[in-house]
C-alpha cells in the first residue's frame, strides 16, 4: 500500500487547469483538480454523462448553473450535479491553488 498527499506534488505554476485521476474503474472517478485563476470559457458549458460530487479543499470558487443562481464554494464545502446539470466554473482563486476533490459516478 503506498499512500499518497493530496497537498503534495502541486505545481508551482499552473498554464492550464490540472486534472488527475486518483481512482478511475468503470463505474467511479475520483479525480484532484488544480486551479489558479482558471474559469471555464463564456459559452462552454460541462455537460455530462454521470452525477458529479465534487468538495473545495483549497482555495475559493464559483460554479455557474445554466438558467439558475451561482454556487460559492469555499473550503469545505460541496455539491453533487446531476448528470447533464449544465454547469461551468466561472471563477477560482487567483492568489492561490484552489484544490478540488471530485467524483463522478
Amino acid at each position: 500500500m503506498k499512500k499518497e498527499n493530496i497537498f503534495t506534488k502541486i505545481p508551482k505554476e499552473l498554464k492550464d487547469e490540472l486534472f488527475e485521476d486518483i481512482l478511475s474503474q468503470p463505474n467511479i472517478k475520483i479525480q484532484r483538480i488544480i486551479s489558479q485563476g482558471h474559469t471555464t470559457q463564456e459559452f462552454d458549458w460541462y455537460d455530462q454523462d454521470s452525477d458529479e460530487w465534487v468538495m473545495l479543499v483549497k482555495g475559493a470558487a464559483v460554479i455557474s448553473f445554466e438558467n439558475e443562481d451561482n454556487v460559492e464554494l469555499e473550503v469545505g464545502d460541496y455539491i453533487n450535479i446531476p448528470a447533464h446539470k449544465k454547469h461551468k466554473v466561472s471563477y477560482t482563486s487567483q492568489d492561490e491553488k484552489t484544490i478540488w476533490l471530485a467524483v463522478h459516478f
